[in-house]
């Protein structure tokens, strides 16, 4: 079964979204319910793959068993580092595992999801570590770990908050106004994800069938390099209108079950500049990489007085960052272009508005904050070219004439 895709999905979905709507509104916990829910969804997003089923029940009890030995290794006060490097290993293991044989196109252990599911198991052994969380019990970690609504492409949630909201019983009217703005969510996504995002991609790549009814495709378009410029804008806004549908969706599923799932857009295409693109565009990943990768880099290199400066740790920082964002999308030569473009973009970024004078006495200007603007809106839609692989097209055939 496809998630938010195919019509049996949101068939199912309406049916099991009916009990908890009833819970929620009669003032009853959804958690326990919502457990049994996500069970029903994962094995149907797994119906066709029993090997797939299999890698993630194995990644599950894995990592349940990592947080469980560490939980109780921090709160008893022995606090080996080597049993949190054990248990951050074991956790790893599959994604790296998964990423590498992937690029060989063998994906061994692979499944729908483990990218996401891998960050969120992470975040609880960081903050187990860090001495943030100090109780979790195994039902709140298997459901923080498998809710169906996120599990496929996020929203990254952080387990503390997922917990508050599972553990909280709201009023009738407070749940009211949840499950009406997650119903409306979930119908504003559907249109985002399977009207628009499918014109524009009936645009860039048609079927037959689009061919035969509209006559008009971009290579109607008869010059190559103004064709190529309308398919890097037509991606970016087809990659936009999917993935914000999606989430926002998963988002409105979560609300349906008494869950606030943090947003994860928040009109990224507005952005003055790449931080700011960053705090708008997949907001959960990066605030999940800048929390957890970006602050314990600079705190650690600044320890060991590794950089001459802070500027030159937080350049440092955002490579690191960016590259490692562009691995976990995929060990390929794009993904792994695309996250180095944008850490050198970061990295400029963060020189500029710190070293320039010139920015520093123009940047709240009207004038300046719109060029800003459309420069950082060519640089975006530059990345999305190299993250979908187009540029690496171009070159190649520029190469073999």
């Amino acid at each position: 079964m496809d998630f938010y895709a195919s019509p049996a999905f949101f068939m199912v979905l309406a049916a099991l979204v009916l009990p908890a709507a009833v819970l929620g509104l009669t003032g009853r916990r959804i958690a326990p319910y919502g457990f049994a829910a996500s069970c029903v969804m994962v094995c149907l997003l797994f119906s066709t793959s029993g090997r797939g089923l299999a890698s993630f029940v194995l990644f599950v009890a894995m990592a349940a068993a990592a947080s469980r030995v560490l939980l109780r290794e921090w709160v008893g006060g022995a606090q080996r580092l080597w049993v949190y490097r054990g248990a951050m290993a074991l956790t790893l293991a599959p994604l790296v595992l998964y990423k590498v044989t992937a690029a060989a196109d063998a994906g061994i252990f692979g499944f729908i999801g483990i990218s996401y599911v891998t960050f969120k198991a992470v975040q609880v052994l960081i903050e187990i570590r860090d001495g943030l969380i100090t109780e979790m019990t195994l039902a709140d970690y298997l459901y923080f770990l498998t809710f169906f609504a996120t599990i496929t492409s996020g929203p990254i949630d952080r387990s503390r908050r997922f917990c508050r909201d599972a553990h909280t019983v709201l009023a009738r009217d407070a749940y009211a106004a949840l499950l009406a703005r997650g119903i409306l969510m979930i119908l504003v996504g559907a249109v985002m994800q399977l009207v628009l995002a499918t014109m524009v991609q009936n645009v860039l790549d048609p079927s037959p069938a689009v061919m035969a009814r509209d006559g008009w495709t971009l290579a109607a378009i008869p010059w190559p390099a103004l064709r190529a410029i309308a398919r890097a804008y037509g991606y970016a806004a087809y990659l936009f209108f999917d993935f914000a549908g999606y989430s926002l969706m998963a988002c409105g599923v979560c609300a349906c079950f008494g869950i606030d799932c943090p947003r994860n857009f928040r009109a990224p295409f507005v952005a003055t500049d790449l931080k700011d693109f960053w705090n708008r565009w997949h907001i959960t990943l990066s605030t999940w990489l800048r929390d957890f990768v970006f602050m314990r880099f600079v705190r650690t290199t600044t320890k060991l007085h590794l950089f001459s400066g802070r500027l030159q740790t937080a350049c440092a920082g955002y490579l690191i960052n960016m590259c490692l964002m562009g691995a976990w999308h995929g060990l390929t030569l794009d993904y792994l272009a695309y996250g180095l473009y944008h850490g050198c973009l970061l990295a400029v970024t963060e020189v500029y508005q710190k070293r320039c004078a010139f920015h520093k006495r123009n940047r709240s200007k009207r004038w300046y904050r719109a060029l800003s603007w459309l420069v950082t809106l060519q640089l975006v839609v530059l990345g999305f070219a190299l993250f979908s692989g187009q540029i690496h097209h171009i070159v190649e055939r520029l190469i073999n004439g």
